[in-house]
């Protein structure tokens, strides 16, 4: 493809062009072949405009620099100027795979809690109703109901050339709708750009990623800059953000879901366990009343399948056909995860890494547990340190008994992490233990357990790794309890 065809509908200034052929967009040197266009950009750790000469030995044909780089450029390449490089790799990436995005429907998931769930429950809706569907997000990829076997290195949101690459493939299979989780950093870095969504979806907003954002006003900003990119929004009218959401989605129109306040979708006379709900669904414009038997536990889950429901009805699903739809959802890898067992005990694995999400696992589990609330967690290294003493905090004031344990310490001191974490739990109990080593703190907490206790094993949910250091090593809490269990 040739670069200038990369370049449509983006300002840029060519310093020195290459007029062959362009085979790869890439902004990793490791991932360089022949005749790559190399995006540098500008991280914390690395400046990709320092890898030029590099990119050109292993075989780039030309890079795209900012507005900001002033150096020389010796090496024989193609140079381009953009303003942003991060925003507009996203636009060259679309063009580079024929922009599949726009021949489908998009659904972008945002909120700091719920985001996983909530784009499974949509699939599952979608699919029941005959959509042909397509997800993208924390646990993978899945096509027409069927895991795709594609990797993306980021955590939630694919970087831009590996995105359009998955949108292209699916289209490719038959995909007509899409449903994918947009965090918060890929808003800010410019991943979304270029493209619009049928319906952008926000689940709720509290304490994460202080560490990337710094204020809660930016995190909040950039949570909403989805809905400047949706054409309808689906919102949640119960938290306090969704104004902020609203106020950057203009005059485009949206449905509001609740619980306690008034909304387009309402769930009224709510009935929470940890492994069914029902509720009955209000609607502001219609006097009828409509029982929903959903096969999934917590509250939390409730303003899920709300949204899930919501979403549906803004593509055009009816109402009257979701009942049984909803009844059939099951639940996700990772997330309020029952362990099973033949000696009676409660054991949940929960992905819950936010102060929100751990006050949610756990009063979700007390709900329906007669005896102990047992909880293991701890904080990722080079994360929001903010949030370690205030989760230690929450989980001393709702558990019966602490175990802090490291998760992925990544490169801080994973002691370090345990102490910030410790300054909370003490505050507040006497009755916690610290076990660093994750999967001795697994086995201690199930064989502190009677049958009547309950076990949280929060904080990595469905990753089947640890992050120590700079290396990942295979573990995975469900494996591990399993194996402790026997």
């Amino acid at each position: 493809m040739k670069l200038g065809f990369l370049l449509n509908g983006i300002a840029h200034t060519v310093l020195r062009n290459f007029s062959g052929e362009i085979t790869s967009v890439v902004h990793d040197t490791r991932k360089i072949t022949a005749g790559a266009l190399f995006i540098c950009l500008r991280g914390k750790k690395a400046d990709g405009h320092n890898l030029i000469s590099e990119a050109a030995a292993k075989g780039a044909s030309a890079v795209l620099i900012d507005a900001k780089f002033s150096g020389e450029i010796s090496v024989d390449i193609g140079i381009v100027r953009v303003e942003n490089t991060r925003a507009a790799m996203a636009l060259v990436s679309a063009n580079f795979y024929g922009d599949p995005a726009k021949k489908l429907r998009l659904v972008g998931v945002t909120g700091t809690n719920g985001k996983t769930t909530t784009t499974y429950f949509i699939e599952s809706i979608l699919r029941s109703c005959g959509r042909k569907t397509g997800l993208i997000g924390t646990v993978g990829l899945r096509a027409l109901g069927e895991p795709l076997d594609i990797h993306f290195t980021t955590d939630t949101t694919p970087d831009p050339p590996e995105l359009h690459f998955i949108f292209a493939k699916m289209l490719e299979m038959g995909v007509t709708d899409v449903i994918m989780e947009v965090s918060s950093h890929a808003l800010a870095l410019h991943k979304m750009a270029g493209l619009t969504f049928d319906v952008g979806v926000f689940t709720n907003l509290t304490q994460d990623h202080l560490d990337f954002h710094g204020t809660m006003e930016n995190y909040r900003s950039a949570k909403a800059q989805l809905f400047t990119q949706s054409n309808f929004a689906v919102v949640n009218s119960d938290d306090e953000a969704t104004p902020t959401m609203l106020e950057y989605h203009g005059k485009a129109p949206f449905f509001t879901y609740a619980i306690n306040n008034c909304a387009d979708f309402r769930a009224l006379h709510t009935v929470c366990r940890p492994i069914g709900s029902t509720f009955d669904l209000e609607l502001s414009d219609s006097a009828d009343i409509m029982p929903f038997n959903i096969p999934v536990g917590g509250k939390f889950n409730i303003y899920n399948v709300l949204a899930a429901i919501g979403t549906a009805c803004a593509l055009g699903i009816k109402i009257s056909s979701m009942q049984a739809a909803v009844a059939r959802l099951c639940g996700v890898p990772g997330r309020i995860q029952s362990v099973p067992n033949n000696r009676g005990l409660n054991i949940f694995v929960d992905y819950a890494h936010s102060p929100d999400g751990l006050v949610k696992i756990i009063n979700t589990v007390r709900e329906t547990t007669a005896g102990r609330v047992i909880t293991i967690f701890g904080c990722g290294g080079d994360r929001d340190k903010t949030k370690r003493p205030i989760m230690g905090e929450i989980a001393a004031q709702l558990s019966d008994y602490c175990i802090l344990t490291s998760d992925n310490p990544r490169t801080e001191n994973p002691f370090e992490i345990l102490a910030q974490i410790e300054t909370g739990v003490k505050k507040n109990t006497d009755q916690y233990k610290i076990i660093e080593n994750r999967r001795e703190a697994i086995c201690a907490g199930i064989k502190m357990l009677q049958p009547a206790d309950a076990l949280i094993i929060a904080g990595k949910g469905h990753e089947d790794y640890q992050i120590i250091g700079t290396t990942k090593h295979h573990f995975d809490d469900f494996e591990t309890a399993t194996e402790a269990l026997s």
